[in-house]
């Protein structure tokens, strides 16, 4: 008996001397919308989208342009009874046009591909901060909600680590 009493006090000294889990959370929509280098870099493709944009207008109005003489020019010609001159005419002008159009959409796929790269690297790259920073501040856990996917469903503010973090990612982003 005396035994049983020695083992379950030294299991009790044993277990109260193990830390307990150090549990935080971070809201990840908040770190990504307000993450400097993601600004930074949603500027910088708003920029290239804008670019984009009017280099397509640009090109759009010249091929209207240059549409609307060639259909001029073929009315002329089936006019003068040069029906196959013509008829050639405007299969050039719509091969121009698919031409066009696939260079634009060649273009979008490449912007879209760079933006998803560059997005993808920035999750990356947070994540990797965020495990760090657990790891040097010895939490057990770190989990991560935001509006439209939430593993935190409730926690105290003071688990709350979204700000530090934050700030953290932003004066790290700074100094590169």
């Amino acid at each position: 008996m005396k035994n049983i009493f020695y083992a379950l006090t030294l299991l009790l000294i044993v277990a109260s001397c193990q830390k307990p889990n150090k549990i935080g959370y971070v809201n990840n929509g908040i770190i990504v919308k307000d993450y400097q280098k993601a600004k930074d870099l949603e500027a910088k493709y708003k920029g290239k989208e804008e670019a984009f944009k009017k280099r397509t207008d640009s090109v759009s109005q010249a091929f209207q342009l240059e549409a609307q003489k060639e259909q001029l020019e073929a009315q002329k010609l089936a006019q003068r009874g040069k029906r196959k001159q013509a008829e050639e005419l405007m299969v050039g002008l719509q091969q121009k046009q698919q031409l066009l159009q696939q260079q634009m959409q060649f273009e979008q796929q490449q912007l879209s591909l760079e933006v998803q790269a560059e997005s993808d690297s920035l999750i990356i790259k947070i994540k990797d901060f965020i495990k760090d920073y657990g790891k040097n501040n010895q939490y057990t856990f770190i989990l991560g909600t935001s509006d439209g996917a939430s593993s935190v469903i409730y926690g105290e503010d003071k688990t709350d680590l979204t700000q530090t973090i934050l700030d953290a990612l932003n004066a790290d982003y700074t100094k590169e």
